[in-house]
């Protein structure tokens, strides 16, 4: 055969590649390939050294005995390729958990064979889910789990319990209500903060904890220096744990926040000058460390402070982790026996919580365990808000003054006129020079008072903002109390 009768290279890798793979794009561009039947995803463009579709093309071709190809074949293939895929249908690709038909979710365990557990409120099932149902994609960081044992009745919660260190039952209670929550990819979850004193455990039970849906490989980290390098372990894995915080900068402390109730990032492609790359990212977070200091109001909303104590008796490392991994199997198995009985449960929404998704959670958690996880929740929060409120002054002399005012009375003042009379009261007779970070302005007063919003709500002080024909004014109203036969059953 001549060389001009010749296949072109290109040719052969593209009728091969269409013949066992399937193409798709994601609602950002993105082209992922799919082997035929296989659930894993991987990216085209992908450059990895591991794992790439590059490789597993070549690899394909060589096995088949198709032939080996140089780089501009291939290149030029894939090229083709992602063309004609961006004409395909939209499909989303996952990590770790992902939604899917009829009620239910899915868990990746990991494994090269793509056997992934079904939940769903009837129970729980070990498949290879429908290529065309879940796409999972996966990273460095996606871990491997083991197979869950079925019918543990309970023996794995009791298991994690017993290497865990939490202080209260109730402490206990919220912990597996979050581990129920990180199953669910549609259910924002606080984040836990393991604190306790020196020596309670606190990084091994925030290891313990992730490892239970991430595998063995899951671990914490420390908390990176900048936004970019926190989005991108975010994006790479489902579960961020950051170990042994000690201070929280305002820019990290709102970060955060995103983190925990969805976010969008774009930044500029790389090697390009118009094109931008979209990162959306809602994970579950878990944080250590014995203080952080002051607590900004819009991240207590979204934390859930869990208190470790010290053990009357220590075991060495490689003992508890030896246990942790041999019971590992009969902790998932109980965690998903749970997750099914939570879904199976009814309950109304608590509708006066930030976090009303978690909250109707924990209330369905109650009602399928007899626990009191939503009355801890609420317990938790109060306690944040105590937190907050002992780290600002603003708030406390807010709060003073509030103190002052007749049930039912609102008291209106410009921002400036407001600023006066705190400055005022916090300076007392003896003029005490006012505190560092003391707001200057009636425009920073109003903006310090809208962050601190929910934490006056929280204590029966309402602050509002207002117009009449003359200017702007910030109201403050302590609310009547509500006689307690009123009061609903979930206050």
């Amino acid at each position: 055969m001549s060389e001009d009768e010749k296949t072109p290279g290109r040719e052969v890798i593209t009728d091969y590649a269409q013949a066992h793979f399937r193409y798709f794009r994601t609602v950002d561009g993105t082209v992922y390939a799919q082997r035929n039947g296989h659930p894993v995803a991987r990216p085209i463009r992908s450059q990895g050294t591991t794992g790439s579709h590059r490789q597993e093309l070549m690899v394909g071709l060589f096995r088949d005995g198709v032939g080996v190809f140089n780089g501009t074949a291939l290149k030029e293939a894939l090229d083709l390729i992602e063309a004609l895929a961006l004409s395909q249908d939209v499909q989303a690709t996952h990590i770790r958990v992902a939604p899917g038909s009829d009620g239910a979710t899915w868990l990746d365990l990991g494994r090269d064979d793509g056997q992934s557990v079904r939940i769903h409120p009837t129970g729980w099932t070990i498949a290879v889910p429908d290529p065309a149902e879940v796409c999972w994609r996966r990273t460095q960081l996606t871990g491997e789990l083991p197979l869950p044992a079925k019918d543990t009745a309970g023996q794995g919660i009791d298991a994690l319990l017993r290497l865990t260190n939490f202080a209260t039952p109730d402490t206990e209670c919220l912990a597996l209500a979050w581990l129920v929550g990180c199953l669910e990819p549609g259910v924002p979850v606080p984040a836990p903060f393991l604190t306790g004193p020196q020596g309670a455990g606190k990084s091994t039970a925030g290891r313990m904890l992730v490892r239970i849906i991430e595998g063995m490989s899951g671990d914490l980290r420390r908390a990176p220096k900048d936004e970019e390098s926190l989005i991108t372990a975010v994006a790479a894995g489902w579960i961020t744990a950051l170990d042994n915080l000690s201070h929280l900068a305002p820019d990290l402390s709102d970060l955060m926040c995103c983190i925990v109730t969805g976010a969008e990032s774009i930044k500029r492609a790389l090697f390009s000058d118009g094109d931008v790359y979209r990162s959306r990212y809602r994970r579950p977070l878990l944080l250590t460390g014995i203080d952080v200091g002051v607590i900004r109001p819009d991240l207590a909303e979204r934390l859930l402070p869990l208190r470790l104590e010290r053990p009357t008796v220590r075991r060495t490392e490689a003992e508890l982790w030896a246990d942790f991994t041999a019971a590992l199997p009969v902790i998932l198995g109980s965690l998903l026996d749970l997750t099914v009985k939570v879904r199976a449960a009814t309950a109304p929404t608590p509708t006066d919580l930030r976090m009303a998704d978690f909250a109707h959670l924990c209330a369905q958690f109650d009602t399928a365990t007899g626990l009191a996880s939503l009355p801890a929740y609420r317990a938790s929060l109060d306690d944040l808000n105590d937190d907050v409120i002992e780290g600002d002054l603003l708030a406390q002399t807010v709060l003073h003054h509030a103190a002052g005012l007749e049930p039912g009375a609102e008291q209106r003042m410009t921002s400036s006129e407001w600023l006066d009379c705190l400055s005022r009261l916090h300076s007392g007779e003896d003029c005490r020079p006012l505190p560092k970070g003391w707001p200057t302005t009636g425009k920073v007063l109003s903006d310090r008072l809208k962050r601190l919003q929910p934490t006056f709500a929280a204590r029966g002080v309402v602050i509002d903002w207002g117009r009449t024909s003359a200017a702007r004014y910030i109201a403050m109203t302590r609310p009547v109390p509500e006689p307690l036969h009123q009061q609903g059953s979930l206050h």
